[in-house]
């Protein structure tokens, strides 16, 4: 069978990733009158689709809300997964921005005069030719290995899920910061057998959320969930976990062994489109201006701007609300496809053309 011949679009920028600061760029071309497409590959903020249910911000709420919209909470509370969830869905609805969901990016091309967008909607591939693009991809896309024998085993899993399924089970948490800590509360919470590794002499406070931290502290004076610290995984069996330490080897039994030492960026795409790639996390080069990256019209904003933030991070949603702004401004200095064409025609011809509306 023969593959289908694409669709064709054209717009002024094209927005990769349908994520809070995607959706923040989106809006404000729309506010300035700027054509744009969103294309996302799952649904809106996918990142947050794969936390653990009730999972609460760390941030305020007024720090995580965009495109001027209020995020609201019942009790003033910062808000769970589910309720920025719906609050993403209402942005999106409320302004009328144009996401089309489910529609992953397999290739960026350069033209002379601008990119063509290669994606793939339920109906065939799409080419869709502007005049910018930006990567507004995140970087948590993959969860970080740990490079041991047998941590590809199915009961090894990067994400903590429905804290209800490891009721009654030995569960093994690898990691000590907040995501480690708490699915260790949480785990224990649904009734999960808990144990704690971390390679660590202790855990590192600063990096935990504050009300996290005195009953991840009391239920590991308690014995209530184990700690190992000083720690580091050397093997993973369907039974159990070795754990190596100064002071030899300890078998720990496990059921499910949730390894939550970070995650890595997808970079495929920043590679594909010739973007360059420094320092250890293979952050991508771009002016902290405007956002350009080394590619003259392909911009980077959000979290995406820090690569792989492998241990402490510094780059969240709530510091990075000004990169639609220079985006925009930068733009705003460049022609559009359609003037640069215009400018190279003869005055007959641009007469002709004025006297139609744009595409």
């Amino acid at each position: 069978m023969s593959q289908a011949s694409p669709t064709h679009d054209q717009t002024r920028v094209v927005i990769v990733g349908g994520g809070p600061i995607g959706l923040e760029v989106a809006a404000t071309m729309q506010r300035a009158g700027v054509d744009y497409r969103v294309l996302e590959a799952k649904e809106v903020g996918h990142t947050m689709t794969w936390w653990a249910p009730q999972t609460k911000w760390f941030s305020s709420n007024e720090r995580i809300a965009i495109a001027g919209m209020p995020l609201v909470t019942p009790d003033g509370s910062k808000a769970s997964r589910e309720q920025y969830l719906a609050y993403l869905r209402g942005v999106v609805s409320a302004l009328d921005l144009d996401v089309r969901t489910f529609e992953p990016v397999a290739d960026i091309q350069r033209e002379e005069d601008g990119f063509v967008v290669h994606s793939q909607t339920r109906g065939g591939p799409r080419e869709t030719r502007c005049d910018a693009v930006v990567l507004a991809i995140g970087g948590t896309d993959f969860p970080s290995k740990l490079g041991v024998p047998g941590d590809d085993l199915p009961h090894v899993d990067g994400y903590l899920r429905e804290p209800h399924s490891y009721f009654g089970r030995r569960v093994l948490i690898v990691g000590g910061r907040n995501s480690a800590i708490e699915a260790a509360l949480r785990c224990h919470h649904a009734g999960a057998d808990v144990a704690l590794s971390y390679r660590g002499d202790e855990l590192p406070e600063k990096s935990i959320k504050y009300w996290l931290l005195p009953e991840i502290k009391g239920l590991i004076k308690s014995d209530r969930i184990a700690g190992h610290f000083g720690t580091e995984v050397k093997a993973i069996t369907p039974t159990h976990v070795t754990l190596s330490s100064t002071d030899g080897d300890t078998d720990v039994e496990a059921d499910v062994v949730l390894s939550l030492i970070g995650y890595r960026q997808d970079k495929r795409l920043l590679r594909r489109a010739g973007v360059d790639l420094i320092g250890d996390g293979e952050r991508p080069s771009y002016d902290e201006a405007t956002m350009e990256t080394n590619v003259p019209g392909l911009y980077v904003a959000g979290t995406a701007i820090a690569g792989t933030q492998s241990s402490k991070y510094s780059v969240y949603l709530e510091n990075c609300h000004d990169h639609a702004q220079k985006i925009l401004e930068h733009l705003g200095s460049s022609p559009s496809r359609t003037e640069r064409h215009r400018r190279g025609m003869s005055d007959g011809l641009r007469r002709q053309i004025a006297a139609q509306p744009e595409s």
